[in-house]
């Protein structure tokens, strides 16, 4: 069996983005020559989140707009967590909410997606540096 990891950074310029990473893991897809596997993407920051969903915009702001009225950023002091010191609470709870990773099946050296499915970073405390890691496994 093969394997090949992979870190990548994000420093968003906003406090809440969504990235389409999808090229950028194709690539190490094929980077990594395996023809048949998996590939596990996930987000090494308790703040960010990446899912699988269709690249429409409408669907991005959608999504944020939705995040942001299940847990709203202001006021900062409805949450337990921000009496730390820290500003962040609302995004610990999207993160929740989205999830840590995906897993998606390498198929003749490919990502085996369905119709319209695409790969996000999604931010939800931004403009400093975090990490996504990439693990592909198999043959």
């Amino acid at each position: 069996m093969k394997s090949l990891t992979e870190h990548l950074t994000f420093n968003t310029k906003k406090r809440r983005e969504y990235i389409n990473i999808t090229g950028t893991v194709e690539q190490l897809v094929k980077k990594s020559g395996i023809r048949d596997g998996l590939c596990l993407v996930n987000a090494m920051h308790i703040t960010a989140s990446v899912y699988i969903n269709d690249a429409e915009s409408g669907l991005i702001q959608d999504l944020d707009d939705f995040l942001e009225g299940l847990a709203p950023h202001e006021p900062i002091s409805r949450y337990r967590h921000n009496r730390t010191g820290e500003d962040n609470g609302d995004a610990h709870i999207k993160r929740s909410v989205m999830g840590r990773e995906v897993v998606v099946a390498v198929t003749g050296g490919k990502l085996d997606f369905g119709p319209w499915e695409q790969i996000y970073y999604a931010e939800f405390d931004g403009m400093r540096p975090k990490k996504v890691m990439v693990k592909i496994i198999g043959e």
